[in-house]
């Protein structure tokens, strides 16, 4: 593992820009606008958040990889526990007990990676029966 987590991926830039990809698809189901995108993110510059949505991806921060990968693993998961895609996509707007009565995606937007990791916990708990 990479001790720097804002040093650049060793993965072709192609892998980048479709990870990339695949996260702005999976905020757009989920209804976020670029503010919880960019928190997400771990909070990119502005200008460079929108260099990336427009695709001029050339090497994203080990940290950025790792916050697209917690994403990703949320809504896969997601896919499996709830057989309706509109309800899977949904839940991350639902205020839940489990963080304070605020929505999933405010928990994942609060800016730290370890709040991407409690979300991701918590919906891989809940679907461990099938696992």
């Amino acid at each position: 593992m990479n001790a720097n987590p804002h040093k650049a991926s060793a993965l072709p830039v192609e892998a980048h820009d479709l990870a990339l990809q695949g996260f702005v698809g999976i905020m757009n189901r989920w209804g976020a606008d670029n503010a919880v995108m960019r928190a997400v993110l771990g909070a990119p510059p502005e200008r460079t958040f929108f260099e990336w949505k427009k695709g001029k991806v050339a090497r994203l921060p080990n940290d950025t990889l790792r916050r697209i990968g917690y994403v990703a693993g949320i809504w896969k998961a997601l896919q499996i526990v709830y057989s309706d895609p509109q309800l899977a996509d949904s839940w991350v707007n639902r205020p839940n007990r489990a963080f304070g009565g605020q929505t999933p995606l405010a928990r994942m937007a609060a800016g730290d990676v370890t709040d991407l990791a409690a979300v991701r916990d918590y919906i891989d708990a809940a679907r461990s029966p099938w696992s």
